[in-house]
């Protein structure tokens, strides 16, 4: 039995991965901040955790883990001269200083394992650049180049990798999904003609977790429906 740590694990992509993880027989360790979970599963803990906070405890964790998975995020489209320097430092501290402070907090027990993971959460629009994005973008840039920087850094113990989904249906993404007319026109940017499913992403995640991709490191992998590579 492996034992896995998935960070804001109650609700969209985590919860799918925390579902799918327990199923296979994994023990899961998950967190949330204000989405507590309902189910209850022998193999499944959830402890409360913000990683916002000054100061993080995770005396909770087994002495080893196979794998993290850090699914914080934020989506806030609005135009670049509407946005603070505020908003920007927030988003980064969600993003991508909370996925330090996890990581670093976490090493020693993933040094533990024989073929260890961690897995972070980028977007397609890091990639191709879209309107009213630049702060998911910005953040999202830092955690692209802190996946490969880390990946180089932490091999061949640690292998490190990131998902960067195109537009999912998630709680997240609520707001830009909540009509038919937004529903079709989103799926219709895409070659694959639809919008993600947290199935598609946590899919992904938990291929990338598995030993079958036990030579595959540093890599940004682009989950969007052909939208990062394809023109038609």
């Amino acid at each position: 039995m492996k034992q896995y740590l998935i960070i804001g694990g109650s609700s969209g992509i985590g919860k799918e991965l925390v579902n799918q993880l327990s199923l296979s027989g994994n023990e899961i360790i998950g967190t949330f901040n204000k989405t507590k979970p309902i189910d209850e599963k022998a193999n499944v803990q959830f402890h409360h955790l913000n990683v916002l906070d000054e100061t993080l405890s995770l005396d909770f964790l087994p002495e080893e883990l196979a794998g993290l998975v850090y699914c914080p995020g934020s989506i806030n489209l609005r135009p670049f001269e509407r946005i603070l320097p505020e908003d920007f430092e927030r988003d980064y501290k969600l993003q991508v200083i909370g996925a330090i402070k996890i990581i670093q907090l976490v090493l020693p027990r993933l040094r533990k394992s024989e073929n260890a993971s961690i897995i972070l959460f980028s977007t397609v629009a890091a990639q191709i650049g879209l309107p009213f994005h630049t702060q998911v973008s910005a953040s999202k840039g830092a955690i692209e180049g802190l996946t490969k920087a880390l990946a180089a850094e932490l091999a061949p113990k640690i292998r490190v990798n990131c998902i960067a989904p195109s537009l999912t249906n998630t709680p997240l993404a609520a707001s830009l999904l909540n009509t038919e007319q937004k529903l079709e026109a989103n799926s219709l940017r895409h070659p694959l003609k639809r919008i993600g499913t947290v199935e598609d992403i946590a899919n992904m995640a938990i291929f990338l977790l598995s030993e079958k991709t036990s030579w595959i490191t540093g890599q940004i992998l682009h989950v969007d429906g052909g939208m990062s590579t394809i023109k038609i």
